[in-house]
């Protein structure tokens, strides 16, 4: 008798069965599993709004704060950009495109501990400063870079 071979077969049977619960709609998915976001700020359509939505007042400019992305870019479409924060305790990153119908690019949450990078690709649709907005320890402080976006790679 093959212990492990019966073992497999009860586990797929085991899985077997909650896959057809979860389609049949008995099992469902918590609200734990769902993602917290703030959706103002990112509805939000004016930079100043989308800040405040943030809760980032008295934003300190920091040279703490690296934003790695291109001088030019030539595809507005998928323009990386990365954010390092040297600051300690760094508690949130998030990443505003200052001339996008809707700023707020992105906003990632770091945990206790955790390393303040962090790395994307956002859609611009034309040449705009890029500001990272990082809150540690209660505090927000910003850096900025301006990403000149071309048509065709000529700057």
């Amino acid at each position: 008798m093959n212990v492990l071979r019966r073992s497999f077969l009860k586990l797929s049977a085991g899985a077997g069965a909650l896959t057809a619960a979860t389609a049949a709609g008995l099992v469902t998915s918590g609200q734990a599993w769902a993602a917290t976001w703030n959706k103002s700020a990112f509805e939000s359509k004016a930079v100043a709004d989308t800040l405040k939505s943030l809760g980032a007042s008295n934003l300190i400019d920091s040279k703490d704060i690296v934003i790695t992305a291109p001088d030019i870019a030539e595809n507005g479409a998928v323009v990386p950009i990365a954010v390092t924060s040297k600051i300690p305790n760094t508690q949130s990153i998030s990443i505003l495109a200052e001339k996008n119908p809707f700023p707020l690019a992105a906003s990632f949450d770091i945990t206790s501990g955790g390393e303040g990078y962090v790395s994307t690709r956002v859609k611009m649709g034309q040449t705009s400063n890029v500001r990272a907005i990082v809150k540690a320890d209660g505090k927000f402080y910003t850096a900025v870079k301006e990403i000149k976006i071309t048509v065709g790679g000529c700057g």
